[in-house]
């Protein structure tokens, strides 16, 4: 069989890229949020928002228990940034 995609975007996961390193290297890192790109450089997870209450978390869960409380209080969060809930003293 033949696959022609036409005016498609096609997403990978990140986790699947050690089985796939050749489709990874095509990425276009122009089309990617800056921030994100260097949280990813730097093994963290990184996602802006419009908020003005930055989130520095460790951990997903804590992050969204976090969110949820800035916004219970009238708030907005400004990003969503996990450490990777595995941060040491060093």
């Amino acid at each position: 069989g033949r696959v022609v995609c036409m005016d498609a975007k096609l997403l990978f996961d990140d986790n699947s890229e050690f089985r796939q390193p050749d489709v990874f290297t095509l990425k276009d890192w122009s089309q990617e949020d800056e921030r994100e790109v260097e949280a990813g450089q730097a093994n963290l997870n990184y996602i802006g928002l419009d908020g003005s209450i930055g989130c520095l978390v460790n951990g997903a869960g804590l992050a969204m228990a976090t969110m949820d409380i800035i916004k219970l209080h009238g708030g907005e969060p400004a990003n969503f940034l996990d450490i990777g809930g595995g941060a040491t003293i060093d």
